[in-house]
């Protein structure tokens, strides 16, 4: 138990960036999409989840081999 208690304090960190990262970004994508581009609401959500989603896995990635070179 105490090491899945470890493995659960040093992912706990990476997972709420990662979490926080992702819901602004959702944001930010909509609004610039909808301003630059002028796109429909719909348009600029579909575009809002699907690609922070793939950036959001590669920034756990990312932060995961960050702390483990630290």
């Amino acid at each position: 138990m105490t090491e899945f208690n470890n493995s659960y304090q040093s992912l706990k960190g990476s997972l709420l960036r990662t979490l926080v990262y992702t819901i602004g970004h959702f944001f930010i994508a909509i609004t610039c999409l909808m301003l630059i581009s002028d796109v429909p609401l719909w348009v600029a959500a579909t575009d809002a989840v699907v690609e922070p989603l793939a950036n959001a896995v590669w920034f756990y990635v990312l932060d995961r081999l960050w702390i483990a070179k630290k």
